[in-house]
This record gives structure tokens, C-alpha cells and sequence, in this order.
């Protein structure tokens, strides 16, 4: 059964520091593209980070560039969203999500379509 299960959001205070998890399981990361999405509070559900499959390729969308980077540890099927300096506007729901077969280009997901479960982060003083 192909499956996404993620952990690591919180609380955590502007300019802080979190890193979701997103560990796979019934398919091997380093083979599809993975994408980070986020949905605000009250808003559209929007791409932030991705990383290839292929090559380890990263991007990140303009809101979070500088900050934000998605980074895969092979050995355990996981993929991570390293988040610094986080700003209340951060504050969502996160998701992982394979695949994504065009990172850096589209966001659309190609034919695992399978999603995490999602991990609130809150970023609030």
C-alpha cells in the first residue's frame, strides 16, 4: 500500500526553526519527484518545496525561497521540509505528496497521487 505519513509540526515562535517529516512507504522516495503544499488558514491550498526524484533537485516557491528547502535521506524513505526563520503567514496545515514528476515546473501530482495526512504548524508569539 503506498503511503505518506508526516510529523513534526508545532508551535513555534517567528524566526524559529521546524523540520516536518514525510516517510513513505510501499514505493521508494528517490524514485518520483515530492512535493511540500501548504494550506493556510481560510485560503487555497498552494506548492511551496519539491525535490526530484531523478537528482535531488530542489525548488522552492518565491514566498519561502532563502528559507524553506526539502532535503531526502534515502536510508529511511524519508523526505523533510527544513523551515527557518518562520513568520506568522506561515501558519498552515503542511502536506507531503508523491509524486510530483515536474518539480520545479508544475505542481500537479502525477499517477500515485497519494497525499500525507497533513501536520499543523502554527508560527505565533
Amino acid at each position: 500500500q503506498v503511503q505518506l505519513v508526516e510529523s513534526g509540526g508545532g508551535l513555534v515562535q517567528p524566526g524559529g526553526s521546524l523540520r516536518p517529516s514525510c516517510a513513505a512507504s510501499g514505493f521508494t522516495l528517490d524514485s518520483y519527484g515530492i512535493g511540500w503544499y501548504r494550506r493556510p488558514p481560510g485560503k487555497e491550498r498552494e506548492g511551496v518545496s519539491c525535490i526530484s526524484g531523478r537528482d535531488g533537485t530542489t525548488y522552492n516557491t518565491d514566498s519561502v525561497k532563502g528559507r524553506f528547502t526539502s532535503s531526502r535521506d534515502n536510508a529511511t524513505n524519508t523526505v523533510y521540509l527544513q523551515m527557518n526563520s518562520l513568520k506568522p503567514e506561515d501558519t498552515a496545515v503542511y502536506y507531503c505528496a508523491a509524486d510530483v514528476p515536474k518539480c520545479g515546473s508544475s505542481w500537479v501530482l502525477g499517477h500515485l497521487e497519494v497525499w500525507g495526512q497533513g501536520t499543523l504548524v502554527t508560527v505565533s508569539s
